[in-house]
């Protein structure tokens, strides 16, 4: 057996194979004779004294002396050679002579074109994965290692030439930070000396955030040590994609610069949806009007941040000699320097116009590899490069470099993009779809938390940002080892103690927001006295909602009936009860959770609800139509979904009974691919389903459970299906509450097989949504070009408008959406089913990727949705009031206290019914009053703080009349205003 057997295995592309690719790719075959064949390439090379490159490479049965002559001009000895020629301002033609000991051997004319005079900034910087190479912690101690590293070589290159010396740009803060924090003062003050010299950057964003992912507020929040080490610009590397929030979080921080790295890596095609008419740098403008100058590192299919690496700049001056030139002759002639298959990766040739500017920004890395340090290679190659070269003019930069320069000489002339840039790689969030619910329920939780830690006098502010901040970690986005299948102690196939830490940091951060929003509830139930529920909607919008609330034994036994009295109205409100007792749970406090419905509740407001003496409550069984005043939902038990959902006020069904799938289904797709096979999804293509191995429904439906009690009906239907032990589907309406609610509870077997689960929801609409829920934003309009087409990553909702009638679906775990039809979950994502515009696929988890997210995931996993419908509120109305169930539930608090509650309360209000206030928080003695826009356009409303008597907005004072003061926000804008009481 010898190597010759063995096979490369799957993974990074051959970085050999690249360059030669290249090398081939920018030369021109002019002689082929006795074997030998010279190739000629034409450079921009610019010598000092104004003479330009002709490089000359013969392969074949080379002579011993073989001699290169451009008749009258140059002559050079060797296989490979460089000859000069009077730098030329129009195509000029030249004879080439090989000539070996005994005279010609051939001769060709070549034509001398004119080349650009390129100015290119190399940010040497390093890729955070925090994971990935190696276990999280020992990761990030590297880090702190490399920050050490960075400040003794900028010492070491003081003395070179200011574009020589050596700079580096930290690409994710939060290592900085730490070792800002751990370092010894004199260093700490060398490095702020470098930062003011320009010699160090440290970039805006704490680490890789898969944007999509994050809430509003999170995102904030994760730009907020920019007040003390102020930041220029903002690096986004390996995530292909962002949320248009970015550009207003960027910008409320004074960050005008972006440098995105998209690592394709085999599973996007932006070419095919857009992409390729992308051009870089270009604009990025949010409907707010705010604008970020991006630069995007380009091929059509990966290793994009290692643009640099690839053409030589962290290995040696002679191999950068051969590459950069090649890398820029190739840009400027076709746009994607690298022809098809280079990388390895599958999909079609792309073409693109070629690249415009004379101005380059290359990355590079000490090392081929995520997670590597600082090297001084790069900076000693830009020293020896400019002594040698006038042209391309080589400069160590930092990160801001680049766009100051660009911005000076070109800003004017680039494109300008809007809307969202839609992550590729969003698909990854579904590998772990039990933390990332959690975390998404800490979300909102922790909102509903800092509100009401405000509202009872108490500042919070500290332990909510760090609550955000391990949300945050979850959101990062490097979710598993290199091979995640594997469960070694470090490196790469670390992935068990990996994934081991990355969810239970979700789950951390699920207990923090729970711990928290107990806290403050206690704090504020001890506000009011009497015997009853402080029932708070932390929502903006005026709703009717059930509220849950535990009564505890201590306060009333559990054998004395009670019954709930609005003091609003002096009115019952029936009731509902689960009684946890001690024969049952008797590790659980003991006591009776109530559910009740109350009526028309303001947004940030409260109404008592008083316990008296009652009588028993009962329930009672009911058929599987299940309606209150609004709606009749039945399920089809032989089929297994919801065959109707009736709107009584429309007088019309919201389900669209001729589609492919039914309403709620269950769909379990497998797929004929292997896992444990390392990138092997960028590898695949799929033109057409013959990948799709399997898919299947959920079966054997049997009703649980059809009981009506005193605030409403619920049916609960179990199925047994592909994938799971068990699906549990459970359907609730209200009395009063004009909303459907759906929860599904999955059982989850545990396999490596490649799978998909969807739930189905197709709604007789008219056409597709017209609007969704974005981080920070609004989708259904314009997108960046090349943003991923297959599937979306939405916040909580998406709506439906159509002239008589708009509905509204919300979901709280689960963001991934396929609109229409189901796709491949390989490029170029085919789709499976005929399109129906009206549907939507949640794509509840899955495990299709090969490294980087885990590879399975298993246990008992909650999706929870809402329907809704009106014929009166638009889209950007109905949407949040659909997802308000969900993500701001009534909360009913205990009084505790002994002040008289007063019967009802409004702590805050705006004026609206498309701008919402997130939260209420402090900044020392002030209240902050969070506002979001959903508007298409600039609106000013007026908002309202009980007890308010100064304010401001970002240091701008307001005029403050009656407890209010008049706001201006931006289409889809965010705005703090912070107020004294």
């Amino acid at each position: 057996m010898t190597s010759r057997l063995l096979q490369p295995s799957l993974g990074s592309p051959d970085y050999d194979g690249i360059r030669q690719a290249l090398r081939e790719d920018t030369s021109t075959p002019v002689i082929s004779v006795r074997g030998l064949e010279a190739r000629v390439s034409v450079l921009p090379l610019i010598t000092h004294d104004g003479r330009q490159a002709v490089r000359v490479s013969v392969t074949g049965l080379v002579p011993a002396h073989l001699e290169h002559v451009l008749v009258g001009v140059d002559r050079a000895e060797g296989a490979d050679v460089t000859l000069l020629v009077p730098e030329v301002s129009q195509p000029q033609d030249f004879t080439l002579e090989l000539r070996d000991g005994e005279g010609l051997i051939g001769e060709a004319v070549i034509t001398v074109t004119p080349q650009r005079h390129w100015d290119v900034f190399v940010v040497h910087h390093s890729h955070l994965d925090i994971g990935y190479t190696d276990p999280q912690g020992t990761v990030l101690r590297h880090h702190l290692d490399y920050l050490d590293a960075a400040l003794r070589l900028t010492e070491e290159s003081a003395e070179w030439p200011d574009d020589a010396k050596f700079r580096w740009t930290v690409e994710s803060s939060m290592p900085a930070l730490r070792w800002l924090e751990l370092r010894p003062r004199d260093l700490v003050e060398a490095f702020k000396e470098r930062v003011r010299e320009g010699l160090i950057e440290v970039t805006a964003l704490p680490f890789q955030l898969h944007t999509e992912a994050c809430s509003t507020e999170e995102l904030y929040r994760q730009l907020r040590f920019t007040e003390e080490l102020p930041a220029r610009s903002a690096m986004h590397t390996d995530v292909p994609g962002a949320v248009v929030g970015l550009v207003d979080a960027l910008n409320s921080v004074g960050v005008r610069y972006l440098a995105a790295a998209h690592n394709w890596a085999g599973r996007s095609v932006p070419y095919l949806h857009g992409g390729d008419k992308l051009t870089r740098p270009f604009r990025w403008r949010a409907p707010s009007g705010n604008e970020l100058l991006v630069w995007f590192t380009d091929t059509p299919h990966g290793m994009a941040y290692m643009e640099g690496n690839t053409v030589g700049l962290a290995d040696s001056f002679e191999l950068a000699d051969d590459l950069l030139p090649r890398y820029l002759c190739a840009l400027a002639g076709r746009g994607y320097p690298y022809g098809p298959g280079t990388f390895g990766w599958q999909g079609p040739d792309a073409q693109r116009e070629p690249y415009a500017l004379d101005a380059l920004h290359l990355r590079v890395q000490g090392a081929h590899a995520d997670n590597a340090g600082p090297s001084i290679v790069p900076a000693s190659i830009v020293r020896e490069w400019n002594a040698t070269w006038a042209y391309p003019h080589l400069r160590s930069a930092i990160n801001s470099d680049f766009f100051a320069h660009v911005e000076e000489r070109y800003h004017d002339r680039l494109a300008v993009h809007e809307g969202d840039w839609t992550d590729w790689w969003a698909d990854g969030l579904g590998s772990g779809a039990r933390p990332l619910g959690y975390v998404r329920r800490a979300q909102s939780a922790l909102r509903a938390a800092e509100t009401l830690h405000t509202l009872a006098g108490a500042d919070a502010t500290e332990q909510i940002d760090l609550a955000y901040d391990k949300v945050a970690l979850f959101n990062e986005h490097t979710w598993g080892a290199a091979n995640p299948w594997e469960d070694a102690e470090d490196g790469g196939d670390s992935g068990g103690l990996q994934w081991t830490r990355k969810s239970a940091g979700a789950y951390d951060a699920q207990d923090d927001s729970a711990d928290l929003l107990q806290a403050g509830m206690r704090r504020f139930g001890r506000r009011f006295g009497g015997t009853g529920f402080v029932v708070v909607n932390p929502g903006t919008q005026r709703r009717t909602d059930v509220v849950r609330a535990f009564l505890p034994r201590d306060v009333v036994p559990l054998d004395e009936p009670i019954s709930l009295v609005d003091e609003r109205t002096g009115e019952r409100i029936p009731h509902h009860e689960e009684v946890v007792h001690p024969v049952d749970w008797p590790t659980r406090p003991i006591g009776r959770h109530v559910s009740a419905v109350v009526r028309d509740l303001p947004g940030y407001g409260y109404a008592f609800v008083s316990i008296r003496p009652g009588e028993a409550v009962t329930t009672r069984d009911i058929e599987e139509t299940i309606e209150n005043e609004f709606y009749q939902v039945a399920y089809d038990v032989k089929e297994g979904y919801i065959r109707s959902i009736f709107d009584k006020a429309a007088g019309r069904d919201l389900v669209n009974a001729d589609a492919a799938a039914g309403f709620g289904q269950y769909v379990y797709d497998r797929y004929a691919t292997a896992p444990h096979f390392n990138h092997m999804s960028g590898h695949v293509g799929a033109h057409d389903r013959t990948l799709l191995g399997d898919r299947a429904i959920g079966r054997h439906a049997a009703v649980v459970k059809a009981e009506r009690t005193a605030i409403g009906e619920k049916l609960v239907v179990e199925l047994q299906a592909k994938g799971v032990d068990w699906v549990r589907t459970t359907i609730e309406l209200y009395d009063g509450v004009p909303r459907v609610d759906l929860t599904y509870r999955l059982a989850k077997q545990g396999t490596p097989a490649k799978e998909a689960v969807f739930l189905a929801f197709p709604f007789a609409a008219q056409g597709p949504p017209t609007a969704w829920e974005l981080t920070g934003g609004v989708g259904g309009g314009p997108s960046v070009p090349g943003s991923a087409a297959y599937m979306l990553p939405i916040r909580h909702w998406i709506a439906f408008d159509d002239p008589e009638l708009s509905v509204a679906w919300a979901t709280l775990e689960a963001p991934l959406v396929q609109l229409g039809t189901i796709h491949m979950p390989y490029a170029p994502f085919p789709a499976t089913l005929d399109e129906e515009p009206g549907t939507i696929y949640s794509w509840a988890l899955n495990n299709i990727w090969d490294t980087n997210f885990p590879t399975q995931q298993q246990g008992e996993t909650t999706f929870r949705y809402a329907v809704t419908s009106s014929s009166t509120m638009g889209s950007r109305v109905l949407g949040p009031l659909a997802a308000a169930g969900l993500t701001d539930p009534f909360l009913g608090i205990l009084a505790t206290g002994s002040a008289e509650p007063g019967k009802e309360g409004v702590f805050a209000s705006v004026d609206h019914p498309e701008v919402h206030i997130t939260s209420l928080g402090r900044a020392g003695e002030e209240v902050v009053v969070r506002l979001q826009s959903l508007a298409a356009t600039e609106v000013e409303v007026t908002v309202r703080l009980r007890g308010l008597r100064s304010a401001a907005v970002g240091g701008t004072p307001l005029d403050v009349h009656d407890e209010q003061v008049k706001v201006r926000l931006p289409a889809c804008g965010v705005a703090a205003v912070r107020g004294v009481l």
